[in-house]
């Protein structure tokens, strides 16, 4: 072990086999003849035992990252390494993560334990009368201190914060943090340092309304470039795509009829907020349609949005982006309104047709011609939108691989560190005609993660083959259901026949009442 403690995996699972025994002799009792009293015991009993379980996850956790154990298992990150290795969540495991950084004991290269970060609110963790929440409560108010407070003061808002802990909900600590901020900086002067630890942009995943969560905060030089971006831009009447008739582009463009954009002021019914997110959004379109953002993989910075002709002719569905995002269609015909369409032709099988060879790097046009096919990382599970991707040589360039369409695909750069000989190797190729998916990239995996190294193909990025799968899952499950039904109520089904009769017992022959749907 990295702090050189005696000790044994079997020590290690002795004491596991202990507390799954304990947990089932738990689940087996009844609980049903304690008292009330007793049932508030058991309560803040089994909460202060899950706590101290939250303690010896860290020490695991600390022990995992001390090895590297994500890179020996060619995995992209700590966090994907826990998503893979106990299946939780992203969010759960960037949290348990942070709490362990925050309040597990680390060591240094002689092996020796190092004080936590966040010393008495690891001891309060420890010993079971804090949880997650809290640590989060403490280190929220602690990340908001100024860098001017010195150390002294630092720790004992710190040894305060779990005090407050130990007697109160998460919610309480961060009411009472707010107060000690208060005290620790009654004047509110923050440094640039300080602005500058907590500026952030967050955009959040797409919700089933296809609307994206935006949150963040500016420090004061982004604010002072964005307010006259608004000011220009969202005027009442202005940029509105709710009204045709609305002037776009700038307010005090030599151009603009003013009488029009009064009429279409008058008519605006959007809120500020929405006039914001407008101005925004036309100032986006703006900065790609300049070039000043040069380009990306290969190709000009821009918007990529693929939809197929029956899509197109239709004006139904939804269609997706390079970047990973889902548009409408509606809106997609809407930003192609100002947009150079680019055709691809794709074989019967749904791959690009042969654009042949030039050189080792892809072409645009078959960067293009992937985007189009592939929209992201091909490697199963991996949801790296195109925009993250590079083109990978299914047979390597060094080993007389071909820069030829049938023989590229889109990886990005963290599964493609994992593409490599040895037993911790992914291996890719081309799906023949006899497979599900032809002509598709099929990624076999290495003998730990699957040791028939069955090969797979990626549909996280199709959305019309996940709901392929669904459909096929329903089904089945439907026809399973009907089949268990007849079994159960239909004289004419030779599993009824066969249970009634075989099954042993008087009566084994009786019809049920009514007739059979």
């Amino acid at each position: 072990m990295s702090s050189g403690a005696a000790g044994s995996v079997e020590r290690v699972d002795e004491h596991l086999s202990a507390l799954d025994a304990a947990v089932d002799r738990l689940l087996g009792d009844g609980l049903t003849g304690l008292s009330n009293d007793d049932i508030v015991h058991v309560l803040q009993r089994l909460e202060r035992s899950m706590r101290k379980l939250v303690a010896a996850d860290q020490q695991v956790l600390v022990e995992s990252a001390e090895r590297s154990l994500h890179a020996v298992f060619d995995v992209r990150s700590p966090v994907e390494f826990l998503v893979k290795t106990v299946r939780i969540s992203e969010s759960q495991a960037q949290s348990r993560l942070r709490s362990a950084k925050d309040t597990g004991t680390w060591h240094d290269c002689r092996g020796e334990g190092l004080r936590a970060v966040y010393p008495d609110t690891a001891k309060a963790l420890r010993e079971g009368e804090i949880g997650l929440k809290h640590v989060e409560a403490v280190r929220e108010i602690m990340r908001q201190i100024p860098a001017s407070v010195d150390d002294a003061k630092r720790e004992a808002a710190e040894a305060v914060l779990a005090m407050v802990a130990r007697q109160a909900d998460p919610k309480y600590v961060l009411r009472a943090g707010l107060d000690l901020l208060a005290y620790l900086n009654p004047d509110g002067n923050f440094s640039d340092a300080d602005r500058a630890r907590q500026r952030g942009l967050r955009v959040g995943r797409q919700r089933a309304d296809l609307m994206t969560p935006i949150s963040g905060l500016l420090d004061p030089q982004t604010r002072a470039l964005l307010e006259p971006l608004l000011a220009k831009m969202a005027r009442p009447g202005m940029n509105n795509p709710d009204d045709p008739d609305s002037p776009s582009g700038d307010c005090e463009a030599e151009h603009l009829d003013h009488d029009a954009m009064v009429r279409a002021a008058a008519r605006d019914t959007r809120t500020t907020s929405q006039r914001n997110h407008d101005a925004l959004q036309v100032g986006l379109r703006h900065l790609l349609g300049s070039g000043a953002l040069g380009r990306h993989r290969g190709l000009p910075a821009t918007a990529i949005i693929t939809m197929t002709l029956r899509q197109l002719e239709e004006a139904s569905g939804v269609v997706t982006t390079a970047s990973g995002g889902i548009v409408p269609i509606t809106d997609a015909l809407r930003l192609a309104e100002r947009a150079h369409p680019v055709l691809v032709l794709f074989d019967h099988a749904g791959r690009p047709l042969h654009l042949g060879r030039a050189k080792r790097l892809a072409s645009a046009d078959q960067r293009l011609a992937l985007i189009a096919a592939s929209r992201g990382c091909t490697r199963p599970g991996c949801d790296a939108p195109a925009t993250m991707t590079a083109v990978h040589h299914l047979v390597e360039w060094d080993r007389n691989g071909r820069t030829d369409i049938d023989s590229l695909d889109l990886v990005c750069d963290g599964c493609h560190a994992l593409v490599k000989d040895g037993p911790g190797g992914w291996g890719t190729a081309v799906a023949g005609p006899g497979s599900g998916h032809p002509g598709r990239t099929e990624w076999t995996p290495p003998a730990h993660i699957d040791p028939t190294r069955t090969p797979r193909v990626n549909h996280r990025h199709h959305l019309d083959e996940l709901f392929g799968i669904l459909h096929g899952v329903i089904t089945a499950r439907n026809a399973a259901d009907l089949q268990a039904w007849r079994a159960e109520w239909d004289p004419n089904c030779e599993g009824y026949r066969h249970r009634r009769t075989g099954g042993g017992g008087e009566g084994g022959g009786a019809a049920t009442g009514g007739e059979v749907p």
